[in-house]
């Protein structure tokens, strides 16, 4: 049997979202194909996932707000090697945000926000469309946030994209579910206890405590069960945050 391929788009560290993802379906016997901005750092994840000698990782240095660097991974995702089959699960996971006062929120600024967090989502959506309605099956997963639903003082550029990708991956699930293609959001409703929040907001992290954030690990759970999901019972959108977030 050919070893079956995942993509993910943004991936950061091993201690985050992205990084978790990936060793989660590695786990599973994948293998799985990569992408961040930073080279060293998604090198770290390719080495954690090959120490753990179970599934197998490559990494691909990739702009996602690019056009031609999205489509030339899902050309090397798509190109069987040796043993190993066509990718049947992409995961969207870019996306930066910052606190900015909305009279002081440059249009070059909301454009960048608008650039990864939605149309990149709209670049990696279609070529997934393109690649997987010929195999009739696959998952596509889209990662969202609080600012998927609603909009916050500071955070309206972050909002106007995260906002969008949700009705992208709506517009998808509608489209091609009745094609084989699971297209699922992933609502992440509060702080990730991972490097990046750590690093920006250590005393947040303290106040907060494991109990009060969310475990990359745990997300990454999600993400594997959505994948393993019956045809007959999928979920589209799937709201996670730890218990003590008020909501």
């Amino acid at each position: 049997m050919s070893q079956p391929t995942a993509i993910v788009f943004g991936v950061g560290t091993t201690r985050g979202v992205g990084g978790a993802v990936c060793k989660r379906f590695a786990q599973e016997g994948y293998h799985v194909i990569f992408t961040g901005r930073t080279l060293e750092k998604i090198q770290e994840v390719v080495a954690d996932i090959r120490s753990s000698e179970v599934g197998s990782a490559e990494a691909l240095q990739t702009d996602v707000t690019v056009e031609e660097q999205v489509i030339a991974a899902f050309d090397l995702a798509m190109s069987p090697g040796t043993g190993r089959a066509p990718a049947d699960v992409v995961i969207f996971n870019a996306g930066n945000n910052a606190l900015i006062d909305f009279t002081q929120l440059t249009a070059s600024q909301f454009e960048n926000f608008w650039r990864v967090g939605c149309y990149s989502g709209f670049l990696v959506g279609r070529e997934a469309a393109r690649r997987l309605v010929p195999l009739g099956r696959g998952t596509l997963i889209f990662t969202g946030a609080s600012g998927s639903l609603r909009g916050k003082p500071g955070f309206a550029h972050f909002a106007a994209a995260k906002a969008g990708l949700r009705m992208i991956s709506q517009s998808m699930a509608r489209e091609y579910g009745p094609k084989g293609i699971h297209v699922a959001h992933v609502v992440i409703d509060g702080g990730i206890l991972g490097d990046r929040l750590r690093n920006a907001a250590p005393a947040m992290v303290e106040a907060l405590g494991s109990d009060g954030l969310l475990g990359y690990g745990a997300i990454a759970e999600n993400y594997w069960m959505l994948h393993r999901q019956p045809r007959s019972a999928w979920t589209q959108e799937l709201d996670i945050r730890p218990y003590k977030e008020n909501w």
